[in-house]
């Protein structure tokens, strides 16, 4: 008699194990539940970690705006992707405006940046003014102003100057088309 008496005391307690997981599953259709987990993040515990964190962020933001404004603004540029009647001109110039404001975005994280060392904080602060003047080139680049893409190109190129000067070298590396989208 014990044996099926288990069994059905498993096959119970299976029953109200799937009716009650069906319940919560359809209570929380539409809701999106998020679950925080509290991790201890690595953090520089030094100045001079800090301040070399904060060189290796600029060097990463600076390349990544160079290298989309050289990628998907100056080279299209150059080859008249701009020019009306161009065939794939407009998906030239969404992309132009994609890699702008991407641009932009990446050298106002550079320059937030650059706060946490003092050379390139020293440094960039006279460029402050024209990295904030970068934020309405993209709509620009979109009408087909070619001033802009010398504008975007010149502000990249005194930024990576300054950071060289500075005494962190700064690569281009080109995003991607999915990073542009995601700015």
């Amino acid at each position: 008699m014990p044996g099926p008496i288990r069994a059905l005391a498993a096959l119970a307690l299976c029953g109200t194990l799937v009716a009650c997981v069906s319940a919560c599953a359809r209570s929380t259709v539409g809701r999106k539940t998020a679950v925080y987990i509290a991790v201890a993040s690595p953090s520089p515990s030094t100045p001079a970690e800090r301040q070399r964190l904060a060189r290796t962020r600029f060097a990463t933001n600076a390349g990544l705006a160079a290298g989309a404004t050289d990628r998907w603004i100056v080279r299209p540029s150059k080859a008249g992707a701009f020019k009306k009647g161009r065939r794939g001109r407009t998906a030239a110039l969404v992309r132009a405006h994609l890699a702008g404001t991407y641009a932009y975005h990446r050298l106002e994280a550079a320059r937030r940046d650059s706060r946490g060392d003092p050379r390139l904080s020293k440094a960039l602060a006279p460029l402050g003014p024209g990295i904030d003047a970068l934020g309405s080139l993209p709509a620009r680049l979109r009408k087909g102003d070619a001033s802009a893409v010398k504008s975007f190109d010149d502000m990249v190129t005194k930024v990576r100057d300054t950071g060289r000067r500075a005494g962190t070298p700064v690569r281009k590396q080109h995003p991607t088309a999915r990073q542009l989208a995601a700015g």
